[in-house]
């Protein structure tokens, strides 16, 4: 058995919603797992923790910097454990850049950290129009119309894969 730190940054909520899942999932196999938003716990105390797990969202083509901020200040302490990164994002909805050597955010994400975590992995997000601010909606409206996505703004589309979310969780325990 091993003591999961499972952090997440989110814009929306759904990338929490992935750890709670990887949570339980690790839960279920017998691991410990403690869930924290990264945002609020950038400070967070590691040592107690065998495994840390990060997943970050996209808005904008971008991770919110304090998690390349967190990976490259704790970077020592989190290359001497296992230590796995994970990427939400909605291009990840197309078959071609839904692998972390074929996403785009995941491969400036590396190369902005300066480093490769033990285990990586890219899920497909969650398109919710109903629950973005007016500016948000419009804005990602016009990247989904360039990229032959859905523009209708009452349309709520979950792209994630969860039996790629447990098949993830089951190589995190198993690593």
């Amino acid at each position: 058995m091993s003591r999961f730190l499972v952090l997440y940054s989110t814009v929306d909520g759904h990338t929490a919603h992935i750890c709670q899942r990887l949570q339980q999932f690790l839960e279920r196999d017998g691991h410990a797992a403690t869930l924290a938003d990264l945002g609020e716990n950038t400070g967070i105390d590691l040592a107690p923790f065998d495994r840390v797990a990060v997943g970050a969202s996209i808005r904008y083509g971008k991770h919110r910097p304090y998690v390349a901020q967190f990976m490259r200040e704790r970077r020592g302490t989190l290359e001497a454990k296992r230590c796995a990164f994970f990427s939400v994002n909605i291009v990840a909805r197309k078959p071609q850049k839904n692998t972390p050597q074929t996403n785009p955010y995941m491969k400036k994400f590396l190369k902005q950290i300066g480093w490769h975590p033990s285990q990586l992995a890219v899920f497909a997000g969650k398109l919710d129009y109903p629950r973005y601010t007016f500016w948000d909606r419009q804005i990602i409206r016009f990247i989904m119309l360039l990229t032959q996505g859905p523009t209708d703004p009452a349309a709520v589309v979950e792209y994630t894969d969860w039996q790629q979310v447990e098949a993830f969780a089951r190589a995190l325990g198993d690593a």
